[in-house]
Protein backbone atom coordinates (compact mmCIF):
# COMPACT_ATOMS: atom_id res chain seq x y z
CA UNK A 1 0.00 0.00 0.00
CA UNK A 2 1.53 3.46 -0.66
CA UNK A 3 1.66 6.94 1.14
CA UNK A 4 -0.09 10.11 0.08
CA UNK A 5 2.23 12.99 0.74
CA UNK A 6 0.79 16.48 0.14
CA UNK A 7 2.61 18.53 -2.73
CA UNK A 8 0.31 22.03 -3.09
CA UNK A 9 -2.27 23.84 -1.18
CA UNK A 10 -3.85 26.71 -2.38
CA UNK A 11 -6.36 28.60 -0.15
CA UNK A 12 -7.35 32.27 0.78
CA UNK A 13 -8.03 33.55 3.85
CA UNK A 14 -11.63 35.16 2.73
CA UNK A 15 -12.26 32.40 0.38
CA UNK A 16 -11.69 34.84 -2.77
CA UNK A 17 -9.41 34.78 -5.56
CA UNK A 18 -7.74 38.01 -6.82
CA UNK A 19 -9.87 37.61 -10.16
CA UNK A 20 -13.14 38.13 -8.51
CA UNK A 21 -12.43 41.91 -7.79
CA UNK A 22 -11.30 42.81 -11.57
CA UNK A 23 -14.12 43.60 -14.33
CA UNK A 24 -15.06 40.36 -15.76
CA UNK A 25 -14.97 40.68 -19.70
CA UNK A 26 -14.04 37.75 -21.64
CA UNK A 27 -10.56 38.81 -22.47
CA UNK A 28 -10.09 39.79 -18.40
CA UNK A 29 -10.89 35.88 -17.51
CA UNK A 30 -8.86 34.94 -20.23
CA UNK A 31 -5.58 36.76 -18.67
CA UNK A 32 -6.50 36.25 -14.99
CA UNK A 33 -7.07 32.12 -15.56
CA UNK A 34 -2.91 32.13 -16.58
CA UNK A 35 -2.20 33.37 -12.71
CA UNK A 36 -5.06 30.95 -10.85
CA UNK A 37 -3.11 29.16 -7.86
CA UNK A 38 -5.05 26.31 -8.38
CA UNK A 39 -5.12 22.47 -9.24
CA UNK A 40 -5.14 22.14 -13.08
CA UNK A 41 -5.62 18.85 -14.46
CA UNK A 42 -1.93 18.58 -15.44
CA UNK A 43 -1.46 18.32 -11.81
CA UNK A 44 -2.89 15.74 -10.98
CA UNK A 45 -2.10 11.73 -11.68
CA UNK A 46 -4.13 8.64 -10.97
CA UNK A 47 -4.09 7.89 -7.29
CA UNK A 48 -3.82 11.57 -5.99
CA UNK A 49 -6.04 12.53 -3.48
CA UNK A 50 -7.43 16.41 -3.28
CA UNK A 51 -9.43 17.75 0.32
CA UNK A 52 -11.43 20.73 -0.79
CA UNK A 53 -13.17 22.66 1.58
CA UNK A 54 -15.45 25.03 -0.02
CA UNK A 55 -17.74 28.05 1.80
CA UNK A 56 -20.03 24.84 2.67
CA UNK A 57 -18.68 21.28 2.11
CA UNK A 58 -15.59 19.36 2.79
CA UNK A 59 -15.25 16.84 -0.55
CA UNK A 60 -12.32 14.16 -0.84
CA UNK A 61 -11.70 14.30 -4.58
CA UNK A 62 -9.73 10.57 -5.81
CA UNK A 63 -8.11 10.96 -9.59
CA UNK A 64 -9.02 7.35 -10.84
CA UNK A 65 -6.92 8.40 -14.01
CA UNK A 66 -8.83 8.67 -17.69
CA UNK A 67 -10.14 12.39 -16.44
CA UNK A 68 -12.55 10.49 -14.13
CA UNK A 69 -12.62 10.69 -9.97
CA UNK A 70 -14.31 9.32 -6.91
CA UNK A 71 -16.07 12.24 -5.13
CA UNK A 72 -17.11 11.83 -1.47
CA UNK A 73 -18.94 14.46 0.61
CA UNK A 74 -20.78 17.39 0.11
CA UNK A 75 -23.69 17.44 -2.24
CA UNK A 76 -22.91 13.62 -2.86
CA UNK A 77 -22.97 13.03 0.78
CA UNK A 78 -26.20 14.23 1.12
CA UNK A 79 -27.98 12.88 -1.82
CA UNK A 80 -26.29 9.25 -1.23
CA UNK A 81 -23.99 9.09 -3.69
CA UNK A 82 -20.88 8.67 -1.65
CA UNK A 83 -17.73 7.24 -3.96
CA UNK A 84 -19.26 8.75 -7.24
CA UNK A 85 -17.17 8.26 -10.25
CA UNK A 86 -17.49 11.86 -12.27
CA UNK A 87 -15.57 14.14 -14.54
CA UNK A 88 -14.71 17.62 -13.65
CA UNK A 89 -15.78 19.76 -16.39
CA UNK A 90 -13.76 22.53 -14.54
CA UNK A 91 -14.27 25.70 -12.38
CA UNK A 92 -16.26 28.85 -12.54
CA UNK A 93 -16.44 31.74 -10.71
CA UNK A 94 -20.17 31.19 -10.30
CA UNK A 95 -21.34 31.99 -14.09
CA UNK A 96 -21.24 30.53 -17.35
CA UNK A 97 -17.60 31.06 -18.07
CA UNK A 98 -15.72 27.79 -17.36
CA UNK A 99 -12.27 26.86 -16.96
CA UNK A 100 -12.02 23.20 -18.29
CA UNK A 101 -8.52 21.97 -17.60
CA UNK A 102 -9.13 24.08 -13.70
CA UNK A 103 -9.91 20.99 -11.01
CA UNK A 104 -9.99 23.33 -8.34
CA UNK A 105 -8.98 26.82 -7.03
CA UNK A 106 -9.70 29.09 -4.08
CA UNK A 107 -12.57 31.46 -4.66
CA UNK A 108 -13.75 29.50 -7.21
CA UNK A 109 -16.70 26.98 -7.84
CA UNK A 110 -16.03 23.00 -8.87
CA UNK A 111 -18.66 22.07 -11.72
CA UNK A 112 -18.86 18.43 -11.73
CA UNK A 113 -20.58 16.34 -15.78
CA UNK A 114 -23.70 15.52 -13.57
CA UNK A 115 -24.60 19.56 -13.38
CA UNK A 116 -23.70 19.35 -9.35
CA UNK A 117 -21.79 22.65 -8.79
CA UNK A 118 -19.97 23.35 -5.60
CA UNK A 119 -19.69 26.53 -3.52
CA UNK A 120 -16.89 28.64 -3.40
CA UNK A 121 -13.86 27.13 -2.85
CA UNK A 122 -11.91 28.14 0.74
CA UNK A 123 -8.96 25.27 0.47
CA UNK A 124 -7.22 22.58 -1.35
CA UNK A 125 -4.95 20.60 -0.68
CA UNK A 126 -3.70 17.85 -3.20
CA UNK A 127 -1.84 14.80 -1.68
CA UNK A 128 0.64 12.73 -4.44
CA UNK A 129 -0.01 8.70 -4.58
CA UNK A 130 3.30 6.93 -3.99
CA UNK A 131 3.31 3.89 -4.69
CA UNK A 132 6.71 3.04 -4.18
CA UNK A 133 6.14 3.65 -0.58
CA UNK A 134 5.63 0.56 1.37
CA UNK A 135 3.83 0.54 4.82
CA UNK A 136 3.57 -2.64 7.42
Amino acid sequence: MGLLRQISNASTATGESHATTESRTLDSLSESSRTIDGVWADDVEPGDLLIVHTQNSVYRITALGGGLFRVEGGWFSAHDLESAEVRIAGCTWGGRAILTRLIAAPGMCIEFDNTVQTTSVRDVRLFRYDATTICH
